[in-house]
């Protein structure tokens, strides 16, 4: 017979048991019963400002960490708040759980104060959720939701519980083993699919590694070194894959997609073969997706099978573990060369030359005043590789992952596919909490910032020194560049004033960090610096820098990828220049 004892307190003991160490949340009235037994609890609770900063702090330990991340909310408007947390952890498969007080079980449907179905809202949105109104189900629900949530392709599973399901009484159980009948994820592709990728590498005369987040999320960088070693084939690292594949490494040709370098962009269009590792030929990368990679044939490995033909049709599919299908892969390709080696001299040759011609770069501004790009850079040298980055949405999240050298997986987190303005700055404190050890550095844009800056009073509270440079160019810079390329610089409501009100360095100090600012380019590499040595609290920085930069290269959206052009005049490289 097991202890009894109320839900919320088997709620606790079921989060202590599955190994959870940390949860970010904020209390009320639903959740208030699963409070009190928190008190008591091992597991370090954050008090988190606002509920959408606890859930991307969930997400930014996960992205860390590698494990599962967890916020706590109550009903109604805590759950609500959690919509867009969850949405962009599933969109970028990272592993959450989200706990949720509900209304009492007799009051559900009847429109009772907070109440919300947040399991409804987030279907949608989320990889599995659950509404719990009996307290035996407690354990087994969480028990379930975090087998859930880091197997198979990870992402954000819900448990929603009602408020008389902690009240009441039950009998704790914890099981022994997950049971769930339809949901078996395949871990490892057929022997078949490992002999046809083989040959169909053997083959090619033009392979690209095309690497996804998978690679990050199935912890394969090795298994990805050793293999791209064997073949001797060029890589692309998408903006998940950044770290993925050391940015160092001769054959790494940088990023792909509507940002990437030419050398990238231009090695997939001409490739006869991308070899696909956990990548889902997202339109970011694709451009027009009937124009991609017209040549190329497609191997495709995964472990999601509804990203299989989804897109784009695989000749050859590894449906498993990443990690599993590389290792599996290896000796195959490699008893296989042996029997047809294959010469790629030329074309790797080749994707350097462009690689060579066409590298990323940036014009300092001619009024002198400070280069967004170049503070970025300066960052990211001075803090190293073996720093965590963490950056909102927009022009800083394109030079962060443009001009950052990254050499290490979980080094670079960011939201890719929902693209959440005010992602940064609770990211960067679950990414700390994570892991107390490393330097965190938040890129952050003035529009973003704006939007989550109060987790900052978290971090001071709680002993989060992360570090943050504000990317001050007064616009939503994104926005703007378009405006300027496509809207004949009609520039609506993309002002944001924002090297006059606020003061970003004042308000840092008003919630207990240190504030600092740079309008100088000769004081780049001095704050920088200084930012370095404060380690006893939280430091944002005020980069007052110039207005116009602009991200390039550039494929416009819904073009062809061979239009990618590298100035504001928009003309396409292929147009003027034989790559």
């Amino acid at each position: 017979m097991g202890e009894t004892m109320t839900g919320a307190k088997a709620l606790v003991k079921a989060l202590e048991q599955t190994g959870v160490d940390v949860m970010f949340g904020i209390p009320g009235g639903a959740i208030l019963p699963a409070y009190d037994p928190i008190y008591d609890s091992s597991i370090r609770h954050i008090l988190v400002r606002h509920e959408q900063g606890g859930g991307h702090a969930a997400s930014g330990y996960a992205h860390a960490t590698g494990r599962v991340g967890v916020c706590l909310a109550t009903s109604g408007p805590g759950a609500t708040n959690l919509v867009t947390p969850l949405a962009d952890a599933q969109m970028d498969s990272i592993p959450i759980v989200a706990i949720t007080g509900q209304v009492a079980a007799a009051a559900i449907g009847t429109d009772a104060f907070q109440e919300a179905d947040i399991r409804g809202i987030t279907m949608p949105i989320t990889k599995h959720n659950f509404l719990i109104t009996d307290p035996k189900d407690i354990s087994t629900a969480i028990a379930q939701a975090f087998h859930i949530a880091q197997t198979g392709r990870p992402g954000a599973v819900l448990v929603d519980i009602a408020k008389d399901a902690l009240q009441t009484p039950t009998e704790y159980s914890y099981p022994d083993k997950i049971n769930l009948p339809g949901y078996k994820p395949q871990i490892s592709p057929t022997d078949q699919s490992i002999k046809d990728a083989a040959a169909l590498i053997v083959q090619s005369k033009a392979p690209v590694f095309y690497v996804g987040g998978g690679i990050i999320r199935a912890g394969a960088s090795k298994e990805l070194l050793q293999l791209v070693e064997l073949l001797g084939a060029p890589v692309v690292t998408t903006l998940m894959a950044r770290g993925a594949f050391p940015d160092t490494h001769h054959l790494n040709l940088g990023m792909p997609g509507m940002h990437g370098t030419v050398a990238a962009v231009t090695a997939l269009q001409k490739a006869d073969l991308l070899i696909t590792l956990g990548a889902r030929f997202d339109d970011r990368v694709t451009g027009k997706l009937s124009s991609f990679a017209p040549n190329a044939k497609i191997i495709h490995a995964d472990i999601d099978p509804a990203e299989i033909n989804k897109n784009r049709r695989a000749d050859v599919a590894l449906l498993g573990d990443l990690k599993n299908s590389l290792i599996a892969l290896y000796p195959e390709l490699k008893t296989q060369l042996q029997k047809h080696p294959v010469d790629l001299a030329p074309w790797v040759e080749q994707t350097i030359s462009w690689r060579t011609r066409f590298p990323l770069g940036f014009d300092l501004p001619a009024d002198g005043s400070v280069s967004p790009q170049a503070v970025i850079q300066r960052i990211g040298q001075i803090a190293g590789p073996d720093a965590i980055y963490v950056s909102g949405v927009g022009q800083h999240q394109m030079w962060a992952s443009q001009f950052i050298t990254y050499e290490n997986p979980k080094t670079w987190i960011n939201s890719g596919g929902l693209g959440t303005m005010g992602y940064a700055i609770p990211a960067a404190m679950g990414a700390k909490v994570g892991a107390p050890d490393k330097v965190v550095w938040a890129i952050d844009g003035d529009g973003c910032f704006q939007m989550t800056n109060q987790e900052l009073v978290t971090c001071a509270l709680n002993n989060i020194p992360i570090k943050v440079a504000v990317i001050n160019n007064e616009s939503l810079g994104m926005v703007r560049q378009w405006q300027a390329l496509f809207y004949n610089e009609r520039f609506s409501n993309t002002d944001l004033h924002s090297k006059k009100i606020p003061d970003f360095a004042k308000l840092a100090e008003a919630m207990g960090c240190v504030g600092l600012n740079c309008d100088r380019p000769e004081d780049i590499d001095k704050t920088i610096e200084a930012a370095m040595e404060i380690n006893d609290r939280p430091v944002v920085v005020d980069f007052s820098v110039h207005r116009d930069a602009m991200v390039w290269p550039m494929v416009a959206a819904g073009t062809s990828n061979d239009l990618i052009t590298t100035a504001r005049s928009l003309a396409p490289l292929w147009d003027s220049q034989e790559l």
